[in-house]
Order: C-alpha cells, then sequence, then structure tokens
C-alpha cells in the first residue's frame, strides 16, 4: 500500500490533529505524552532524539523509543536532528515501525545545535536539506515531516517552506521566530510568517509560538489559517491547555506521578516537569524549591509536591472569603509562564546581544549567574574575577596553553604530533619517541637469533639439496 501524503496522510493517519504537543528534549517522554493526550492533545512528538547516536547505540534505541511501545501513544511522529542523508536515512528505518512519521529538527536554536550543526544552523544549506528530505521520501515506508524556524524575511521564509515541500516533505510546522530569538530575547513569534508560509504551500501547516491558553489557540487556528497548534512552554506549565482548563497544580502532578509509576523515566525528566507544574508556588514556597531540587528518589519527589498541596490548601482556607493579597493570590492553579525579556535600559541593543553577553555584563556588576553561585558554593574559595586567574602561555600552533618545559613551546597535542614526525623526545611532556626507537634497534641488534638466517648455496650441507633428498626420502 503506497503511503498517505500531504492533506490525506493529516486527515487519515494523524486523525486530523489540531492540538499537538512539540517535541522537547527530556520533556517529551512517554509518561507526559500520555498525560496529555488525557488532556486534550490529538498528537505528540517524542523528544528531539540524535540520529547518529540512534544508529549506533542500541541500548539509546531502546532507552528512547523501543521500550515505550504503547497502544495508547499514538498518532506519533519521533523527531531526529541530523546533518547527513545516509545516517538520517539509517536512523528513521531503524524509527519508522514505531510511530506514523519521521520529522526533520531544523528549529533547534540553541548553541549545541549550532556546535554539533544541525537543527536551526542547517536553514542555509539548502541542498543538503533537499538531499536528505528526497533520499527519506524516496526510502522510508512512513511520511517525513520538517519542523522549522523562520527567515526575517517573509519572502525567503515562504521559499524555504516551498523548496522542502518540493523535496518531499508531507508536513511543515512553522515556528514563528528567527534562530537569533531564544531565552530572554525570545520576543512574540511572527503569526504573519506562519500564514505567509500557509498560504504558499499545498501541504499541512503547524503552528507554533505565543500559544498559552485555549484562546491563544483558536486565535491561532483563526488567523493563520493553518491545520494545527503546537504547543511547548504552553503544554509544560498546563497540560490541560487543549481542554481550556486551569486545574489545581497537585491534580495533574499527581496523575502525572501515577504514569510514571506505570512507565518509568529518568528522575530528572520528572524532576524538570515538578518544577515547570509548581512554577508560580515555587516563587511563595522557596524553601521547597530547594528540596525538590535535592531529592533522589521518586517518592521523594512526590513527598515535596504532597507537602506544596497541603501548603497551598491551607493558604486557600485562610483565603475563604477574603480578598487575595499578593503577586500571585492564586499560584496553585496551572497558568502560563511570562518570560522575561531583556534588562530595563538595555532594550535598544537587545537584538545584537547574546545570552553569554548578558551573563559577562552581570559577572561585571558582581551579580553571578546560578551555576557560578552553585560553583561557589562547593569552593568558598573560588573566584571568577578575570584579572585573577593565572596567565599561560600559548602554543604556538593552535593557541591553547602550551607546556612549561615543552622543547618545543607547544601543547601536548601538537607537541606528540610534532614528536611523532621528527621521532624526537620531549621530556616536558614525557613524549620519547627517539629514545624508545634507539633502545628498539639496539635490543634487535643485542638479539642475533631473531635475524634471518640467509640461505645456504645449493649444494652444500644445508642447502637447496639436502632439504630435498631429505623430504624425498
Amino acid at each position: 500500500m503506497p503511503k498517505l501524503q500531504g492533506f490525506e496522510f493529516w486527515s487519515r493517519t494523524l486523525r486530523g490533529a489540531r492540538h499537538v504537543v512539540a517535541p522537547m528534549v527530556d520533556q517529551s517522554e512517554l509518561a507526559w505524552r500520555l498525560l496529555s493526550r488525557r488532556h486534550g492533545a490529538q498528537l505528540c512528538y517524542t523528544p528531539m532524539l540524535h540520529a547518529q547516536v540512534f544508529v549506533r547505540d542500541a541500548n539509546y534505541r531502546k532507552e528512547n523509543l523501543y521500550c515505550e511501545v504503547c497502544p495508547e501513544d499514538r498518532p506519533l511522529i519521533v523527531q531526529f536532528c541530523a546533518n547527513d542523508p545516509e545516517v538520517f536515512v539509517q536512523a528513521a528505518l531503524l524509527a519508522q515501525d514505531y510511530c506514523d512519521a519521521i520529522d526533520l529538527n531544523l528549529g533547534c536554536p540553541q548553541m549545541i545545535a549550532k556546535r554539533g550543526h544541525y537543527g536551526a544552523f542547517l536553514q542555509d544549506e539548502w541542498d543538503l536539506l533537499q538531499r536528505m528530505i528526497l533520499l527519506a521520501h524516496e526510502k522510508l515506508s512512513v511520511p517525513v515531516t520538517c519542523k522549522i524556524r523562520v527567515f526575517p524575511e517573509i519572502d525567503k521564509t515562504m521559499r524555504y517552506a516551498q523548496m522542502l515541500e518540493k523535496a518531499g516533505c508531507q508536513l511543515l510546522t512553522v515556528h514563528g521566530r528567527t534562530k537569533e530569538q531564544k531565552g530572554p530575547l525570545s520576543g512574540a513569534a511572527s503569526w504573519e510568517h506562519i500564514k505567509a508560509v500557509r498560504k504558499a504551500v499545498a501541504i499541512p501547516v503547524f503552528a507554533n509560538g505565543n500559544i498559552q491558553c485555549l484562546q491563544d489557540v483558536e486565535r491561532c487556528l483563526r488567523d493563520t489559517g493553518v491545520q494545527g497548534v503546537m504547543s511547548a512552554e504552553g503544554n509544560l506549565h498546563n497540560p490541560a491547555l487543549f481542554e481550556g482548563r486551569s486545574p489545581a497544580v497537585w491534580e495533574l502532578a499527581e496523575e502525572y506521578l501515577d504514569i510514571v509509576r506505570e512507565h518509568p523515566c529518568p528522575l530528572s525528566y520528572v524532576r524538570a516537569h515538578l518544577f515547570k507544574l509548581w512554577h508560580h508556588t515555587l516563587q511563595v514556597h522557596q524553601e521547597l524549591r530547594e528540596e525538590l531540587a535535592k531529592v533522589k528518589t521518586l517518592e521523594g519527589i512526590a513527598a515535596v509536591s504532597q507537602e506544596l498541596k497541603l501548603r497551598c490548601q491551607e493558604e486557600i482556607s485562610r483565603q475563604e472569603g477574603a480578598k487575595p493579597t499578593g503577586d500571585l493570590p492564586f499560584h496553585w492553579i496551572c497558568q502560563p509562564y511570562i518570560r522575561p525579556g531583556p534588562r530595563e535600559g538595555s532594550k535598544e541593543k537587545a537584538g545584537a546581544r547574546s545570552k553569554r553577553a548578558l551573563e559577562e555584563e552581570e559577572c561585571g556588576t558582581e551579580v553571578l549567574s546560578k551555576n557560578k553561585q552553585k560553583k561557589q558554593l562547593r569552593n568558598p574559595h573560588k573566584t571568577f574575577d578575570p584579572s585573577l586567574k593565572p596567565k599561560y602561555a600559548k602554543c604556538d600552533q593552535c593557541g591553547n596553553p602550551k607546556g612549561n618545559r615543552c622543547v618545543f613551546s607547544l601543547c601536548r597535542g601538537c607537541c606528540k604530533k610534532r614528536a611523532s614526525k621528527e621521532t624526537a623526545d620531549c621530556p616536558g611532556h614525557g613524549l620519547l619517541f627517539k629514545t624508545k626507537l634507539e633502545k628498539s634497534l639496539a635490543w634487535k641488534e643485542a638479539q642475533p637469533e631473531l635475524q634471518e638466517p640467509q640461505p645456504a648455496a645449493p649444494g652444500t650441507p644445508g642447502g637447496f639439496s639436502e632439504v630435498m633428498g631429505s623430504a624425498l626420502a
């Protein structure tokens, strides 16, 4: 049977899904997908999987897909990051029997994606993307889909989407932000870009960005004309978003923990979900934030969640008949998290500043990042003042710190290459290529029995005639 394509694939295989849970690294695992499906999600994606690791590591395949087979968890799309057509297709072939489509991640804007050369950092390599999608479209028994970010120019974004469609993409998810819009610089997603893409292609389109409640979903469907709406952060803070409800946090936290007991996942995933669900309450009861961070068992996490529930219920009973007070009077219900923007007074430069630049500015004003504060707690004598750090002489070739006693004035890596090539010694790095060669030659000379025997002349004792005569006898 030929595989379904385009709108037929969306309407029949994906059952006309309109409410979609995004692929989220370490956050859209089976337990969370099942919780989301119970509360209105019609389609889910796996977390982003690394295609190369998926191909070479059987345990990675088992932990992230094979052991998670669940009849309730369909329709399901498996997402991969990749930058090589052959590797992408190999990974997809190993996954296609466990899902309804394979998605290529072209939207991740994080630094790890830049270093690994995947995600949104492939969006300018159209030839490579065409080859990847075309090969997957030809080889796979399930459709290929893509999740992208937009370019600043609407026209270029439209041409980008049309190129992916022509290559064989059967469904396109458009995150209405550029790859530079992330963290405190995220800003609002452009639904205008998404609307333009929807008009430019003849395949189904999902919209992603600016979704915090069901009203946002309905407005996005109406304003952009897309077939479905995908939620990431909104879903993490309120898994009942697609139901249009904002239930008490403990209701969904307890339900999620029950699912985890049935479908276990790493404790770090569970802790991260509880931090998101209880985010607003933890701003009020900050001492329990530390407790949640420290516990090392599922039951320990459940106990902290139960304590948060009890405190919220006590607060509710005190507020009955009284006017709510404080910045978060109803912090115990699932509600959106509004990401803070760039620091005040520097908005005009926000577009040109990176996360690292913001961190460096904070360090300059004697405000350490959370990571550095943790390091300082472990080691009170540690300093982050650049002026107090020791200065190292640089390797003449690569710029890394050189060895103080290196005879070539190089770092160990560069020294090893040069010493090997020249058969030289560097006592400073403990590299003794010349010495070892000389010892090896001297040892061979002192072992005459290891030398190859010279063939005797024919007719002489031990010669060819005698050997052959012995053999014939």
